[in-house]
């Protein structure tokens, strides 16, 4: 995309493109869509309830809760329940391709071709528009992202009757959906899995919704879930993700350097020793989340066998849990650094010390290895004890 711009504005061949793409778009989601059949569709037949309670909690749990937004868990959640009614409330009859990007559409002789819809499903037109235009790095600017919206209508005017006004109720609470399941995704590549190329994009989605913001009203309120959006637009942690924040700060001094020691345990014996000094740490209860050992196949396996890695990995709650661990661990970590602290505990415990807490234990001291700044020391207590 950056190869089709001159200072800033976008190139007429990537403009044109674009416009093929979306008159191609209809046909592919209303002509090509009426005679699959959405049962084998992986994994949902259709964007229905679940598919958008996994984005949002996608969007929750692995970038607001790693890049440490605050909010009233209870009250979003309240504004997710309001905003999935809507959306289920539009027509879904058509075919949701799911990953409708500039990067998955290709151009070939001047025709476009669509890759990479392994995800489709039965949906809502808007949701794919909703991804093009509000596809973060093409940044494409407001302007032309309505024109190109005007196109788009018109080419589905010519395969369907349709009523703009109604479209438009969908349209926007479409886009703040895909925007959230997009920074759930630079989330869990970014700052989950330390992949960190992935949030360089984080910028762009924000200018996004510093745009919605200003410019668009939803037609339901939601407080709480669009105070969290004013709470990144405000955050130091996502605007130091910008080029411009990461190059005035190259020249910065370098937090000193602590230890975090990283431990497993079973609850059925004593709790780790804290021998820095400081007295204490973080102590997380991995009780509440499956259990590997009540099965045969993993009784004789730890935390750091493949096949327990494996089954725990399968696991949202798993998820869930160690994401919220780490951003506490990590704001932690932030704050002692600047503030000249030299050691941090972090304990994981579960029933036998041998499967979840050496899983959890594993897996945050491979998140913390890949920080500056840190020396990590990981020992498992019931493991030692067991002498394996």
């Amino acid at each position: 995309m950056s190869a089709n711009r001159t200072s800033g504005e976008l190139a007429q061949p990537a403009i044109e493109a674009y416009r093929k793409a979306l008159s191609e778009l209809p046909r592919f989601q209303i002509e090509a869509g009426r005679d699959l059949n959405y049962k084998l569709c992986y994994p949902r037949g259709s964007f229905d309830r679940q598919s958008i309670a996994w984005d949002l909690n996608y969007f929750k749990y692995y970038f607001l809760k790693l890049a440490g937004i605050p909010f009233n868990e209870q009250q979003l959640e309240d504004d997710f329940s309001l905003l999935t009614k809507h959306l289920l409330s539009a027509s879904r009859d058509y075919f949701l391709y799911r990953d409708f990007q500039s990067r998955n559409i290709m151009m070939r002789d001047g025709k476009p071709f669509f890759v990479d819809y392994q995800g489709g499903r039965k949906g809502a037109l808007q949701y794919d528009v909703a991804s093009l235009l509000f596809d973060a790095k093409a940044d494409l600017p407001p302007e032309l992202r309505q024109q190109f919206l005007d196109h788009y209508l018109e080419a589905v005017s010519e395969f369907i009757s349709l009523d703009r006004e109604a479209f438009m109720r969908y349209y926007y609470p479409y886009v703040y959906v895909r925007i959230m399941q997009a920074l759930g995704a630079y989330g869990f590549r970014g700052f989950y899995e330390r992949k960190t190329h992935f949030l360089q994009s984080v910028p762009y989605a924000l200018k996004n919704v510093r745009w919605l913001l200003h410019n668009v009203e939803l037609p339901m309120a939601l407080p709480t879930l669009l105070e969290a959006f004013r709470n990144m637009l405000g955050s130091d942690k996502l605007q130091s993700l910008s080029p411009d924040a990461e190059h005035a700060q190259s020249g910065s001094t370098k937090p000193e350097a602590m230890t975090v020691r990283v431990f497993s345990f079973s609850f059925h014996k004593d709790l780790p020793k804290d021998d820095s000094g400081n007295g204490g740490g973080f102590v997380f209860d991995g009780r509440s989340l499956p259990n590997p050992g009540r099965e045969e196949r993993f009784k004789q396996l730890t935390g750091k066998d493949a096949p327990v890695i494996e089954y725990l990995n399968d696991q949202p709650s798993v998820h869930q849990f160690l994401a919220s661990a780490q951003s506490l661990v990590e704001s932690s970590i932030s704050s002692y650094q600047s503030r000249g602290f030299k050691d941090l505990m972090v304990s994981f415990g579960c029933t036998g010390g041998q499967h979840r807490s050496v899983y959890l234990a594993e897996q945050l001291t491979r998140r913390l290895r890949e920080r500056n700044g840190l020396r990590v020391e990981v020992r498992h207590l019931g493991l030692e004890r067991l002498g394996k």
